[in-house]
């Protein structure tokens, strides 16, 4: 892919900044990787040339590359250059995938496809995605198996008006992972993503699903995917056998909010 145009970047005048400067210059980068000026995969002018076409300082712009680098919106290529993060099986493990065997073995799970259906919104993933109660909005079950056992259930819901023309058939036979999917097909990055966990107790779904007796005791996770502004993409609510493994999570400290 050809590079990024530097004038697409254009002068700041910090006196109307009204926040500190290398805030502005991620917010001119957002917008231009949120608006499709700058695509995912795409390799982002050198920081001389953009620093340049902004008119603030080296140090300025990279503090603000390192933010969104810290926040893997970019990806920083040692003598290659600066990219826009694409959706890849490696970021999702990295990123978004947080559930491992207990000796540590960590890997991508088979994702079979248990039911997609067309549905009005109930009340909780409506008021997730910012919705009304009775939107449309597509739902898809699914089983991830790690090491050859049915390890997960998920329950995904998706708003039908950012999702139009997704099918079965498309989402069955996706190349990559889900969240590569939208952002190839959809033009919809998942940048990050809100969970709250709990224990369960496993009901008719995960004993359908994973073959579980009812009741067993399960970790359930509520999972919003958010993309630019924190605009909330996807609900999610994963239901995991704890038996063999684990969820686990690195915490780091947080790079910024999103402007």
């Amino acid at each position: 892919m050809q590079a990024v145009s530097a004038p697409l970047f254009e002068a700041i005048a910090p006196e109307t900044a009204g926040m500190p400067l290398y805030r502005v210059v991620k917010r001119s980068l957002l917008n231009a990787i949120e608006s499709g000026h700058c695509p995912p995969g795409e390799t982002l002018p050198s920081e001389t040339e953009i620093a340049g076409a902004m008119g603030v300082s080296i140090g300025t712009l990279r503090r603000a590359v390192d933010e969104l680098a810290a926040e893997h919106i970019l990806v920083r290529r040692q003598g290659r250059g600066t990219f826009v993060a694409t959706h890849n099986t490696d970021r999702f493990l990295f990123q978004f995938f947080h559930v491992e065997r207990a000796d540590g073995l960590r890997e991508a799970p088979l994702v079979d496809l248990v039911s997609f259906e067309r549905l009005r919104a109930d009340d909780e993933p409506a008021e997730a995605l910012q919705l009304r109660t009775g939107d449309p909005v597509i739902q898809i079950e699914n089983r991830l198996r790690l090491q050859g056992h049915a390890v997960i259930y998920d329950r995904l819901t998706l708003p039908s008006s950012l999702f139009k023309g997704l099918t079965e058939k498309r989402f069955r036979e996706r190349p990559g992972t889900i969240y590569q999917l939208y952002q190839s097909d959809f033009g919809i990055s998942v940048l990050r993503a809100q969970e709250r966990a709990r224990a369960a107790a496993a009901d008719r779904n995960a004993v359908r699903v994973l073959s579980l007796p009812y009741g067993q005791p399960v970790m359930q996770v509520r999972r919003t995917a958010l993309t630019f502004g924190d605009r909330p993409v996807e609900h999610r609510i994963s239901i995991i056998n704890t038996a063999h493994h684990d969820y686990v999570n690195l915490l780091s400290r947080p790079a910024g909010k999103h402007d």
